[in-house]
């Protein structure tokens, strides 16, 4: 009996110590002092490119994957509209300009008309107070005098509105110009297509998304901090950042912004017991040379906030 017994006791001191060995095995090594954990979503600085104009969709360049040049035409809208409008502008600002030279020649003519009578007009009013002249002479010079300056008052009201209309022509031309360039829809800045939102043939409204673009060197990945460590963080502190579809390969990031404000956590924090604390978000600017990383991938991220800490390799997620 006591020798089954001492069996029991060894089998169970046995399995207690099997047990606490599995446990010490399976638990994970806490990270080192001075390396802090964390995870986000990969994001990147997305722009939105639109039609200017409306008309339908002659050409396109459109590749979502691809990457594309600053300036590099995306989108072609029909221009025929635009040309036509422009021609017509053209056309009008030559008519105008034409008929302004007529109306000049006109009123240097009547100017000229004007000084005659007036010096006329003049002469005949000494000759009357003299007795020398008869009041019906001294009627029609005063007639000429007031003809020829209503014509050159009217001339002169015509060019004003001659160059009225020609200032309405010459809005009309800078429209129909810039108009006819914001046909061809180029790219902003260097990036990569991430959306194609319209195919040739298509009709485009001004304002409608034609493109999302998204610049993949420019990447930034936003995790979120419990206040009790936000201490230790610093602006420009190096991390390291993984993702599932590269498990071998760490991204080099740094700090770049920390929130000024208090939130509670995000839902999208992966580890449950985290959701219920007071956190900062922390911006890391994600260095991608290659464009290995899209915006969307889930990615851990640790920081190192003390300089002296190396880095261990490899990198392991606390639980």
């Amino acid at each position: 009996m006591n020798r089954a017994w001492l069996w029991t006791g060894l089998a169970v001191a046995l399995l207690g110590v099997g047990a606490y060995a599995l446990y010490r095995y399976l638990a994970p090594t806490p990270l080192p002092e001075g390396i802090l954990y964390a995870n986000g979503h990969v994001e990147g600085t997305e722009v939105r490119v639109a039609a200017e104009v409306g008309g339908r969709v002659v050409d396109s360049a459109l590749v979502e994957g691809e990457p594309v040049g600053a300036g590099a035409p995306l989108v072609r809208i029909d221009p025929a509209d635009y040309e036509i409008a422009l021609k017509q502008a053209r056309a009008d600002l030559l008519t105008l300009d034409a008929e302004a030279r007529g109306i000049g020649d006109e009123i240097a003519t009547w100017r000229h008309h004007l000084a005659s009578a007036a010096r006329e007009l003049e002469r005949y009013r000494r000759l009357g107070a003299q007795g020398s002249v008869s009041p019906q002479r001294l009627e029609e010079a005063t007639d000429r005098e007031r003809e020829a300056r209503g014509r050159v008052d009217a001339l002169e009201a015509r060019l004003a509105a001659n160059r009225a209309r020609q200032e309405a022509a010459a809005a009309r031309r800078a429209l129909a110009e810039s108009q006819l360039a914001r046909t061809e829809v180029r790219a902003p800045r260097a990036a990569t297509v991430l959306v194609k939102a319209i195919e040739p043939g298509e009709l485009a409204q001004p304002g409608q998304t034609l493109a999302m673009l998204v610049d993949l060197t420019d990447l930034e990945l936003t995790v979120y901090v419990p206040e009790r460590e936000l201490g230790r963080l610093r602006l420009g502190a190096p991390a390291r950042v993984r993702v599932d579809a590269f498990p071998e390969r760490y991204f080099e990031a740094r700090i770049e912004r920390i929130d000024q404000r208090a939130q509670f956590t995000p839902r999208e924090v992966h580890m449950p017991e985290e959701r219920v604390l007071t956190v900062f978000g922390v911006t890391l600017s994600v260095a991608n040379p290659d464009g290995a990383l899209k915006p969307g991938m889930p990615a851990d991220a640790w920081i190192r906030w003390n300089p002296d800490t190396p880095w261990p390799e490899p990198l392991w997620i606390p639980r």
